[in-house]
């Protein structure tokens, strides 16, 4: 298989693209979906894995480019994994993150136990390299943490801000981006097809 030099990712997100573009070696050429005006496919899968999936041969099949895509989410133990793969979608149509926290914060804040002490969560990433010729690869990353009781941090985005690692004080939306990258969900799924790029 020839080394991948140059690749689309599969995400009109761009906070999303960036920490994409960021894992990936800086000699490879990348591009956007909004370089050449690709709207993102509806996501139909029940798994982070199927809607990375959907999401990469699209994209894939309309460039007649390698591309890589990721579908990640937050899944709250005491919410009993939701919102998961509706992680974008509790933002309402424009994925409305702040929304999207403040109904964490409800929905939590309704169960009959203190959330405050019952918080743990993990991020979840499925990465999907997928070739023109239609061959793909698939990776998962996990994180474990718990949710904080008050935003903090505006670096990162979506649920940065309310989720703090395992071993951490801080949570992503307060570290800086380098130091987010080196142990977040994203990250693990990279490096699990990183010999790809290598």
């Amino acid at each position: 298989m020839d080394k991948i030099k140059e690749i689309i990712i599969g995400t009109n997100n761009k906070g999303k693209y960036r920490e994409i573009r960021d894992l990936l070696p800086s000699k490879i050429k990348k591009y956007s979906p909004k370089k050449y005006g690709i709207p993102s496919p509806k996501e139909t899968g029940k798994t982070f894995k199927e809607n990375s999936f959907i999401k990469a041969s699209y994209f894939s099949k309309k460039t007649n480019l390698v591309c890589l895509s990721d579908d990640s989410g937050l899944k709250i133990n005491l919410l009993d994994g939701n919102p998961g793969i509706y992680s974008a979608r509790w933002g309402g149509k424009k994925n409305n993150f702040n929304l999207a926290i403040r109904k964490v914060f409800h929905e939590m804040s309704k169960a009959k136990v203190d959330w405050k002490k019952k918080n743990t969560a993990k991020f979840v990433c499925s990465m999907t390299l997928y070739w023109p010729n239609g061959r793909s690869v698939s990776a998962q990353g996990v994180v474990k943490g718990k949710i904080s009781c008050i935003k903090k941090g505006k670096k990162g985005f979506g649920y940065d801000p309310i989720f703090v690692p395992d071993g951490y004080n801080q949570t992503f939306g307060e570290m800086a981006l380098v130091e987010k990258m080196s142990i977040d969900h994203r990250f693990k799924a990279y490096l699990k097809i990183k010999k790809f790029f290598s």
